[in-house]
């Protein structure tokens, strides 16, 4: 699975890790995730990451 950056603060969402702070099960694509999820650390939407080359 692929990791995502987020293009403003450079958080790395990782599949593998999930994002349990925000009830995000380990194991969830990126594709996945709600469409209202937010990056953990600044809040901008899923618009604003891209695919960590």
């Amino acid at each position: 699975m692929d990791k995502y950056v987020c293009g403003v603060c450079g958080y790395v969402y990782d599949p593998e890790l999930g994002d349990p702070d925000n009830n995000i099960e380990p194991g969830t694509p990126f594709e996945d995730l709600p469409a209202d999820w937010t990056c953990p650390v600044c809040q901008v939407g899923k618009e604003d990451f891209h695919k960590d080359e």
